[in-house]
């Protein structure tokens, strides 16, 4: 059974930051890649950045610079460092694997809530 497990969203004040984390149990993220889609409300879900198994890094040009992916292989575990936030950038922020490059991939995590406000 795959778990997507993500964590570390929370208030914060534009210009600030914060670092996701999502623990995967039942898929090994360094082999299958993974993805981190974000969902405000009244949108669509959409891609902030993945990687895949063979580390290309697929991410929306206008987050580039401010958002990176990263992951621990040892610990399984994939992480989103977000800096520079703006109230434009909060949503609820999920993780996806596994991630292709090509569209989302089977499993999501419950999502973790970002806001940016002052």
């Amino acid at each position: 059974q795959v778990q997507l497990v993500e964590s570390g969203g929370g208030l914060v004040q534009p210009g600030g930051s914060l670092r996701l984390s999502c623990a995967a149990s039942g898929i090994i993220l360094s082999m299958n890649g993974m993805g981190w889609y974000r969902q405000a409300p009244g949108k669509q879900r959409e891609l902030v950045v993945g990687i895949t198994a063979g580390g290309r890094i697929n991410s929306q040009d206008s987050l580039k610079g401010r958002f990176t992916i990263s992951r621990d292989n040892a610990k399984n575990t994939m992480y989103l460092q977000m800096r520079n936030l703006q109230p434009e950038d909060t949503a609820m922020y999920f993780c996806n694997a596994p991630h292709t490059g090509w569209g989302p991939g089977e499993y999501w995590g419950q999502g973790t809530q970002v806001t940016v406000s002052s």
